[in-house]
């Protein structure tokens, strides 16, 4: 009997037709292409990453047509050179012509020898070219087929200025709905390959595959996915195994939507992970190369204690990057950061070069950027502990994979050796031992790194050393996941000043786990206001009334560690000093701000510095009052300059909650309450009134009562 079509409500589509597609599609008869997404910037195929130009010929037949295929990688379509010349290589540099200036891409790159080969003769080759020494195409001008022995230019092509080259992408992790499925950050590193790190799943799915498709959820009309072996059978169970897996056929991620793990016998979903339409990654042109717990293990076997039982660094060496793996025992709201010291032979942060990793809750992905410290002190976009992307550098520092679990953060990442940034970066050297630094502390709401505190268990205070070279060097007592977080301490009571019109407003360290933090529930830059020589304490203020503060935190706006104007805002945080013009439009200033006659906002809340200090170290832990710790601290002002002052009139239309804060660093102020008459006037008069009232009427009391007690016995 013959199938009659009819038609199908949906598209005007058949029902048959639709009924063969799914048959094709859940036996993988159905060929290996999507139709290519409307809404996706897909590259033109044939892909081979962004163009760089052609080859120009000044000698000996060079041809070829050139690519970036990622910040490090070149690829050249159709290569050919005579060979004859007698010591010729690839060459590239920085001068604005080919010279001698420049260094040699070994090819191939997997020579054996001390040296680089001499370049062979090719004709009409594909040629993957990586650049060495941690070098990335925008360190480059140009790529030049060169003789050193000649110093002759046989043939180059020059790299466009402000060239934006293909990246790799990191995705979420696994969503998590079956079967124990779950991952790290994924990451999409070229047009066709996944990098899953830390795969779980329990195998129990009875007809289970990766498994790609369009549409807002997985569904039937997907395409299987081989597994990391490339094999089509049932996945079988996953226990935190790093893999790569390929699309199939002409299948690229500019055709799919998702990436899932799909039983297609029950049709159910077990996990799933969302393909971005704003996609620019590599071409897959066989040039990534990530270990996986497929490939072979490295013999080293490398890792120091930072802080013991907190924070545990490990690496090792692969080509020209090195790549280390950070286990912190930290909360979701805190970052651990590793590198190298500022100084040669002792623990300084200042100088120092440092990656920051963390796990992004709101982005679900795991995070590392690479920090330079110029001061202790909020980066304000020019100084302070700053991403090298807000002072004019850029972050070169990959994830490669990150977990979290049983209170441990643990982030993969990899970092070249020499990144060839003068200022903010450092070259790591592999022929002896350098001064390291590490840290644990808390992020902000900009997700970027506040102060730690400087007591050897938040952050080094020994020199440690090491030398990244090293193939044994194992000198962690136990896994980190072994040691035990110490139990929470008690915070100290939040403080108050009612009534009192004249305020002093010092700098001071925020107390710890007892202080800033637990009170506010805001992550510290490691200092916070003082206010009558006390942490952070709620004022009440009352409408109508002025109010002086006197300031003492700092007017040298070109030392940041000690320049900390009040303000008085209806921000929780401050920083505006920090914020953009539309950032600042938001946010309302009640006083210590003012506009110039240029229109250039300045803060007046200014006058000379004075901090409270540790005597020795913090000793906020071991202090069970906020007295107790004050008696831990001394006082240090400039002698030779006078407080600032400012006076605050409180207007009527003045919200019943605005805060004190710091104009040019964020979190370093609390609360002020605002009401239209305070609970009791003048009120630390009548108490002192209302105490000898009673005293005396006591005293009264007893004198009539004896004299009572007398007349009655008489």
């Amino acid at each position: 009997m013959a199938l009659t079509p009819r038609p199908h409500p949906i598209g005007g589509q058949h029902l048959s037709l639709t009924l063969l597609i799914v048959a094709f599609c859940c036996t993988n008869a159905f060929p290996y292409h999507v139709y290519r997404k409307p809404h996706s910037r897909a590259p033109p195929e044939p892909y081979y990453g962004r163009l760089i130009g052609q080859l120009t010929e000044f000698a000996h037949g060079i041809k070829g047509t050139v690519y970036a295929v990622d910040e490090s990688t070149i690829f050249i379509k159709g290569f050919a050179y005579d060979g004859l010349g007698p010591d010729a290589y690839f060459w590239v540099g920085n001068s604005p012509r080919p010279s001698p200036e420049g260094y040699i891409i070994p090819y191939p790159e997997d020579y054996a020898g001390r040296d680089p080969p001499i370049l062979q003769a090719h004709n009409n080759t594909d040629i993957i070219l990586r650049l060495p020494m941690g070098k990335r195409i925008r360190d480059i001008r140009w790529l030049s087929v060169w003789c050193r022995r000649f110093t002759v230019d046989f043939g180059e092509v020059f790299i466009p200025p402000g060239l934006e080259v293909p990246k790799p992408r990191v995705l979420p992790e696994f969503k998590r709905l079956a079967h124990g499925l779950r991952s790290s950050n994924i990451s999409v590193l070229d047009a066709k390959t996944f990098y899953i790190p830390n795969l779980h799943y329990d195998g129990a799915g009875p007809d289970a595959y990766f498994w790609v498709g369009n549409g807002t959820e997985p569904n039937i009309m997907g395409i299987k996915v081989p597994n990391e072996m490339g094999s089509l059978e049932p996945l079988r169970g996953y226990q935190g195994e790093d893999i790569e897996i390929q699309l199939p056929g002409n299948l690229t991620v500019y055709d799919i939507d998702w990436l899932a793990v799909w039983c297609v016998e029950y049709r159910h979903n077990f996990g799933h992970v969302y393909i971005p339409t704003d996609l620019d990654v590599p071409p897959a042109l066989g040039q990534t190369k990530i270990p996986t717990t497929t490939t072979a293990k490295p013999q080293h076997n490398n890792c120091r204690e930072m802080l013991g039982g907190r924070l545990q660094v490990k690496w090792e060496i692969q080509g020209d990057n090195v790549i280390v793996d950070l286990y912190g025992r930290i909360r979701e709201d805190q970052y651990m950061a590793f590198g190298l010291s500022g100084v040669q032979g002792k623990s300084q942060m200042i100088g120092g070069d440092v990656v920051v990793a963390f796990y992004d809750t709101k982005k679900r992905i795991f995070w590392a950027e690479d920090y330079y410290m110029s001061h202790l002190s909020q980066c304000d976009g020019k100084h302070g502990v700053c991403p090298d992307k807000r002072i004019g550098g850029r972050n070169d520092v990959m994830v490669i994979s990150g977990d979290r679990k049983n209170g441990v953060t643990s982030v993969r990442y990899s970092r070249p050796l020499q990144t060839n940034e003068p200022i903010n970066d450092r070259p790591i050297p592999v022929d002896r031992e350098i001064s390291v630094i590490g840290a644990i502390g808390p992020l902000n709401s900009e997700k970027e790194a506040n102060a730690h505190l400087h007591n050897g268990m938040d952050a080094t205070i020994e020199d440690i050393q090491i030398n990244f070279s090293s193939k044994n060097d194992h000198s962690c007592v136990a896994s980190i996941y072994e040691f035990k977080e110490e139990s929470d301490l008690k915070p100290w009571p939040p403080m108050k000043i009612v009534g009192d019109t004249e305020i002093r407003a010092r700098i001071g360290p925020t107390g710890g786990k007892r202080g800033y933090t637990p009170i506010t529930k805001n992550p510290s830059w490691g200092i916070a206001w003082y206010l009558n020589d006390m942490l952070i304490p709620e004022l009440t203020v009352e409408r109508g009334k002025t109010y002086t503060f006197i300031i003492e935190g700092g007017d040298e706006p070109a030392q940041p560690a000690r320049y900390h104007p009040l303000y008085i805002c209806n921000s929780p945080e401050g920083g505006y000093g920090q914020l953009t013009a539309a950032e600042q439009n938001k946010q309302t200033v009640y006083a210590g701000v003012e506009t110039d006659p240029e229109g250039y906002k300045i803060p007046t809340g200014v006058g000379r510095y004075c901090e409270w200090k540790h005597k020795t170290v913090d000793k906020s832990a071991d202090s069970e009052t906020f007295e107790a710790y004050k008696e831990t601290l001394y006082l240090d002002c400039e002698n030779n300059k006078e407080p600032g002052y400012l006076n605050w009139t409180v207007a009527q239309d003045t919200p019943d909650l605005v805060y004190y804060q710091c104009y040019t660093h964020k979190n370093l102020g609390w609360k002020i309450h605002v009401v239209n008459q305070l609970p009791h006037s003048h009120s630390t008069k009548l108490q002192v009134s209302n105490a000898i009232y009673l005293v005396a009427f006591g005293a009264i009391y007893k004198i009539v009562s004896e004299m009572m007690s007398n007349y009655k016995y008489a």
